[in-house]
């Protein structure tokens, strides 16, 4: 059965399934410090996309955005038994074309995933970007 006729892509928060965002986030690289109320501070704060296979939420991206000039596409997953479906880049589509994003400049990072989105022509100018870590990340407890 080809998933990618079968899954349904909403901006509707109201159906996401928090424990299952907060488990993927436990397990990824660059959420995985992130406590359960930030994660639900940052749903709160952003346009969400959750993915469903029926009645169950099987991936999940965050948007941060203006509205006006930029977006930052993050928090990208879809759940580990359904990749190699295409969903991945449904998904990403489906946000990159949406009416609210389609004229904005797009920003994102991936340690992993570059392939991906250069599909949908991201292009990597890492020369160009700077990072600042929030505090909790930058002191350590002794």
């Amino acid at each position: 059965m080809n998933l990618i006729n079968v899954i349904t892509i909403s901006t509707d928060k109201s159906r996401l399934n928090l424990e299952t965002i907060y488990a993927f986030m436990e397990r990824s690289y660059w959420a995985n410090k992130r406590s359960k109320e930030k994660i639900k501070k940052s749903i709160e704060q952003s346009l969400c996309y959750g993915v469903y296979y029926g009645h169950e939420q099987i991936g999940f991206a965050r948007v941060i955005t203006d509205g006006a000039t930029m977006y930052w596409l993050c928090d990208v997953f879809i759940d580990e038994a359904y990749r190699g479906n295409g969903i991945g880049k449904k998904l990403v589509d489906t946000i990159i074309h949406s009416d609210e994003l389609k004229d904005l400049f797009g920003y994102l990072g991936t340690k992993d995933a570059d392939m991906l989105y250069e599909q949908f022509d991201f292009s990597v100018e890492s020369e160009k970007v700077m990072t600042r870590l929030p505090e909790f990340l930058r002191t350590k407890e002794s």
